[in-house]
């Protein structure tokens, strides 16, 4: 079975952290931070900038921190980042980095020198399914129709999506038909540098299917362009009810690409905690549930130890799967 799944937590931090770190506290006494900096690996307008800034947004209109900043840092898919705060530690205790599933794949892959490890894991907060998707036109109908597509030609049946071989939509597309007992390096990926063109790819008939982000799926099946056939959830999410998921499809895999919040090595325990209780009460906030609904995200919370032992899981399914293709 190969899985990556997150679920929510009990809040790890004390009373006595929270009344210690908290700050002045509002008249309401939610106040849990009073400044959070939040560190951005990529430029403005991708998905790692409008997390930080979604979390920030909830954080600081539900009162819980009293103000938040933030700082793009580009360069070297996201090592220059993670470089810096974990040169300038001790001077970055009232910095948060988000990230996500890439800081797994690019250590692996030997793009930064860095992994996971070598910083404070603070929290898993948000995830995005994937999904395989068809045409609008397209006779596939069902996992079971691509995979028989499959049998029947492998070379005329190929998948694309957005990222590199060897990237995130390449090994979603290869861990599925993994699951479902066929030999992932017979997958003919083609990979599109913009969702336009494998979007035009899909609908000419140059690829059989699409593997992408399911909120981004969903946008396309309600504009009319697509067919969700597959959803790598365990269960049907609301977003798409009629979407089924590939375990209700026989193929026993599940993918979330997740996205969360690490600090600078060494934090001590009771900022730790800080943040960790923070970002907990954030879940219970209308403002929270106001910016999850406008980005279609998916509450996956999961804390400081439970989060290492999914990016653990992480890094030893994706690194068995990259071996396989050829990518290690």
């Amino acid at each position: 079975m190969l899985k990556f799944d997150m679920g929510r937590r009990a809040l790890m931090a004390t009373a006595v952290a929270a009344m210690a770190f908290a700050g002045p506290a509002l008249a309401d006494g939610h106040k849990v931070v009073d400044s959070i900096h939040f560190l951005i690996p990529g430029g403005a307008g991708g998905g790692w900038d409008g997390t930080a800034r979604g979390t920030g947004e909830a954080l600081t209109k539900a009162g819980i921190v009293g103000n938040a900043s933030y700082e793009n840092m580009s360069g070297g898919g996201g090592g220059k980042a993670i470089g810096y705060l974990i040169e300038n530690a001790d001077s970055n205790h009232g910095t948060l980095m988000v990230n996500s599933t890439p800081i797994v794949i690019r250590s692996l892959t030997g793009v930064f020198p860095h992994n996971f490890r070598d910083l404070t894991l603070v929290a898993g907060t948000i995830g995005d399914y994937a999904a395989i998707v068809v045409g609008k036109d397209s006779p596939i109908n069902s996992m079971d129709d691509l995979l028989a597509a499959f049998d029947a030609d492998p070379s005329a049946t190929a998948i694309g999506g957005g990222s590199v071989p060897g990237g995130m939509d390449h090994l979603v597309a290869a861990m599925v038909m993994e699951a479902a007992g066929k030999d992932a390096l017979g997958v003919k990926y083609i990979p599109y540098d913009a969702g336009g063109k494998a979007m035009a790819a899909l609908l000419s008939g140059e690829i059989a299917a699409l593997s992408t982000g399911f909120s981004e799926a969903v946008d396309l099946s309600n504009a009319g362009e697509v067919k969700i056939i597959g959803v790598t959830s365990d269960d049907r999410v609301s977003a798409a009810p009629d979407a089924k998921t590939m375990k209700e499809q026989g193929i026993d895999t599940s993918f979330v690409n997740w996205r969360g919040f690490f600090a600078a090595p060494g934090l001590p325990e009771d900022k730790l905690a800080m943040y960790q209780d923070a970002i907990g009460k954030m879940y219970d906030t209308n403002e929270w549930e106001d910016v999850r609904a406008r980005n279609g995200w998916v509450n996956i919370h999961n804390n400081g130890a439970d989060f290492q032992s999914f990016l653990e899981e992480q890094e030893k399914v994706i690194g068995d799967l990259m071996k396989k293709l050829g990518f290690l």
